[in-house]
């Protein structure tokens, strides 16, 4: 039923937890920066409305505002920030053991690393308290 290397890869599997996959030779390389297992950044809060992914939030949503550079380096954007296919996906930040997930529905010109985020005020104070201003060493994966 199972060629011998189908059962070596299974049992493999079964026994250490990885998947093997095979990849053609040929296969374009991924950007491993911007599917980082974990990214790390700064954390900061702002007023949303409607945001560059033409999405309009309030204060009390669980969105965050993406860093421009991962904004317009993500795979598939283009010119219209409305079509950029990272609006829209989710990602969970930690800060000091306090964890949030929040949606991307919005583009960060303001924030001075690759991987900040600027959160809604609703999604911040699940992070820190708002007098704290900005929370550095917070870390991001998607989800």
């Amino acid at each position: 039923m199972f060629s011998p290397i189908t059962k070596f890869a299974f049992a493999l599997t079964f026994v250490s937890g990885l998947a093997l996959v095979a990849v053609p030779s040929n296969a374009s390389p991924i950007n491993s920066t911007l599917i980082a297992r974990s990214n790390t950044g700064d954390g900061t809060f702002y007023a949303p409305g409607m945001g560059a992914c033409g999405i309009t939030n309030s204060a009390s949503d669980l969105i965050a505002a993406m860093a421009e550079a991962t904004f317009d380096s993500y795979p598939g954007a283009t010119g219209n920030p409305n079509n950029n296919p990272i609006c829209n996906k989710k990602v969970q930040a930690t800060y000091q053991g306090k964890s949030v997930t929040v949606t991307i529905t919005d583009r960060c010109a303001g924030c001075a690393g690759q991987f900040d985020l600027d959160f809604s005020p609703a999604a911040f104070d699940q992070l820190a308290d708002e007098s704290v201003g900005r929370i550095q060493g917070m870390t991001w994966d998607y989800v």
